[in-house]
């Protein structure tokens, strides 16, 4: 058997009890550890909302295994859908139909990786009022001190 990055796999680690592991948690190679973000700048779509999406929204964003509460801190801009080449800078508000670059800040702890690096750690749905309201890339992080 053999496990590529991105797939999802079960294993037992000697001197680890099940109860210190949680869904979510991801393992990498001790040269390389997975990112653990302050933030991370994005790339979504917005499928679904019923009003608007605006700087300061906080609902669940699903990466890999893992569900964080994720604060939207800043929309950089929309983004033609077609192109995907800017065409509104620091807009107020994205809607359905809508594409952006925004930047996210997780109120825990979170591992994500950028897109030109593991891009099967990169991807994630944005849920909120049980929908699916968006889904996205990530394109960079900062990492945690």
């Amino acid at each position: 058997p053999k496990a590529e990055p991105g797939d999802n796999i079960g294993f037992n680690v000697r001197g680890v009890e099940k109860k210190a592991l949680k869904r979510g948690d991801v393992a990498g190679h001790p040269d390389k550890p997975p990112t653990v973000v302050r933030e991370f700048t994005a790339r979504i779509a917005v499928l679904q909302h019923p009003t608007a999406i605006a700087a300061g929204y906080t609902p669940v964003f699903h990466v890999h295994t893992a569900q964080v509460a994720c604060k939207i801190s800043q929309i950089v801009n929309k983004l033609d859908p077609k192109t995907g080449a800017p065409v509104e800078q620091n807009p107020q508000f994205i809607k359905k139909g809508d594409m952006a670059t925004i930047v996210v800040t997780p109120t825990k702890p979170m591992v994500i990786e950028k897109a030109s690096e593991i891009p099967q750690l990169s991807r994630f749905a944005i849920r909120d009022m049980g929908m699916t309201i968006a889904a996205g890339v990530c394109v960079d992080v900062v990492p945690a001190k």
